[in-house]
């Protein structure tokens, strides 16, 4: 074990340093300060205990447990750096350059052996797309990507290619986690005809997206099924401008879906659980959609609405966070997964990084640049929302990387989570609140609630007793409107509709025919004239909503009906 608590690493134009973590929080001795802005990449070993870094130079390797340096490599253009599962192989890479008189240039990718230092391979990588190998955690398995093909080694002996993976066009792919068997998930761009995956390299599952210009794949940590984001760049119906997005999910036994996204719009972010379960999907245009699924692809909760575009899972699994970052205000949803119960709702403005600490406690939130190049800085936070430490580089100095010190699982221990807000000295900064520009002529009159989208609150996805699949979108949509309306008549029963009468009586005044024309069409029109002021008359006691005109009429009955009365005594 490298150390009692996490370190942090801060990489910018000060220098490449670390701090402690909590509770100090104070510059770290275990890695001297090395001052200066050349400093490209750094990375740790998966756990924790190697250190690399390049310094526009050489790449260091040293031992973060005794802090003593282990190799030097003259590699002063690196700018990428990774360590095998099992920190025994170190990979740099170097962009490809070719000279002048278009000669090939010299191999820009190093494997190296960490305990002797001698180089074990160099291969010509152009792209830095899949610049570094994969291995399996266990390093028996290790695939390199070439065009069209990927490469397979075993044991860490790369002068010997065990196997090959030849598909026409291969874009990328991802090696599955865990123990053997291994497994390869690999996307094929679209072409006339199919892809043949019978023979040799015959495939386990595969599915045909017919819209899909990239891909994004994703492995769950038992390796039994991948989802697969397909974006296209254009979208050709012209509601959005992301492109179009779907999200597919594909089992190792076979089985294959289209996951059915209940809004329309781009896919943000897509996390499994520690489980291998369940999945969470970020989606829709904003104010965004988080909605979990089983492996059946059914909703099973529904996080309602709101401006988050990612989602985090903590170390073990018990937290899960919903963010907004990027062009959205920083908003954060802490979530306890087994209850469904908010915990927190921090607000950290202008972040471009998150990143949870091994320990599953606390957050590392950063603003980097060249992402934005003001107010950079970071922050410790803990997932009650309280802000344990706090930095803020000065104007004329920029942040460009910050992250944790990585540890195996299991190191630190699971705690019971809490809904109380940690004690902290740091005081938490509540973001301004901005209101609506509104005309001079409006001012000083009250202020309408109006919004652009209607909020949804989070709910329950599950299938009722006696119900075997969970309510469609038309039919929760339905039973949301039927509530609305019962709602509405147990506020307001005075406004409630009342049965139309099923006949209207006649009136009791006596109809008389004098024989006379004239007389009785006279005697008629303030007769038709009452039965339709009284008729009026009830329905304005039901609504309330007649007419003036009507009104006005009720009020003259009593002069109507001394008309009539006139005219019958006449005849």
């Amino acid at each position: 074990m490298a150390t009692s608590r996490p370190l942090l690493t801060v990489r910018g134009s000060e220098g490449l340093y670390m701090v402690n973590g909590s509770p100090h929080f104070t510059e770290s001795t275990v890695f001297p300060r090395e001052s200066g802005n050349n400093c490209k990449a750094y990375t740790f070993s998966k756990d924790g205990t190697s250190f690399a870094w390049g310094n526009g130079e050489k790449v260091n390797i040293i031992n973060v447990t005794n802090k003593g340096l282990l190799h030097s490599f003259d590699l002063p253009k690196a700018v990428c750096l990774e360590f095998s599962p099992k920190n025994t192989v170190p990979a740099t890479w170097q962009p490809y350059t070719t000279s002048k008189d278009g000669t090939a240039g010299i191999p820009n990718l190093q494997l190296y052996d960490v305990k002797t230092g001698t180089c074990l391979k160099s291969f010509i990588q152009k792209k830095m797309q899949n610049w570094c190998p994969s291995w399996s955690e266990d390093e028996t398995l290790c695939a390199h990507y070439v065009s069209n093909e990927v490469h397979f080694f075993e044991n860490n002996n790369f002068n010997t290619i065990t196997n090959k993976l030849h598909l026409q066009k291969i874009n990328d792919f991802v090696l599955s986690p865990g123990p053997q068997p291994y497994k390869v998930a690999v996307y094929v761009p679209g072409s006339k005809g199919y892809p043949n995956f019978a023979g040799p390299h015959a495939a386990l599952a595969n599915k045909s997206f017919f819209k899909a210009d990239k891909v994004t794949m994703l492995w769950n940590k038992k390796a039994t099924a991948v989802l697969v984001i397909a974006s296209t760049d254009v979208d050709k119906t012209g509601a959005s401008y992301y492109g179009e997005h779907t999200l597919h999910y594909i089992a190792t036994n076979g089985e294959s879906a289209v996951v059915q996204l209940p809004k329309n719009g781009p896919i943000y972010d897509v996390v499994w659980n520690s489980s291998s379960t369940e999945f969470y999907a970020v989606y829709g245009f904003m104010p965004a959609k988080v909605t979990l699924f089983n492996l059946k692809c059914d909703p099973v909760f529904d996080f309602g609405t709101g401006t988050r575009n990612a989602a985090y899972y903590s170390t073990y699994g018990h937290i899960l966070v919903l963010a907004g970052f990027g062009n959205l205000r920083g908003q954060m949803e802490v979530w306890d997964v087994k209850n469904y119960k908010l915990i927190s709702k921090p607000v950290t403005s202008n972040s471009t990084y998150f990143a949870w600490c091994p320990d599953g406690e606390h957050i590392l939130t950063a603003t980097c640049a060249p992402r934005l190049r003001v107010n950079n800085g970071y922050k410790i936070w803990h997932y009650t929302g309280a802000i344990l430490h706090k930095y803020d580089v000065p104007s004329n100095a920029e942040l460009w990387q910050a992250s944790w010190q990585p540890f195996l699982d299991g190191i630190f221990p699971a705690k019971t989570i809490t809904y109380q807000a940690v004690p902290s000295e740091v005081p938490n900064e509540e973001p301004k609140v901005t209101t609506a520009y509104r005309p001079p002529a409006l001012r000083n009159k009250p202020i309408t609630n109006s919004k652009l989208h209607e909020e949804e609150p989070p709910q329950n996805m599950k299938p009722q007793l006696g119900n075997d699949k969970p309510l469609s979108k038309t039919a929760l949509k339905n039973q949301r409107k039927h509530e609305a309306k019962k709602a509405a008549k147990q506020e307001s029963p005075d406004l409630a509709p009342t049965p139309a009468p099923q006949s209207t009586p006649r009136s009791t005044i006596s109809q008389s025919i004098s024989g006379d024309p004239e007389i009785d069409k006279k005697n008629q029109e303030p007769k038709e004239e009452t039965e339709s002021n009284r008729t009026t008359e009830r329905t304005s006691s039901n609504w309330k909503t007649a007419r003036k005109n009507r009104l006005e009429k009720i009020q003259k009955e009593t002069a109507l009906l001394q008309e009539l009365e006139d005219l019958e005594l006449g005849t």
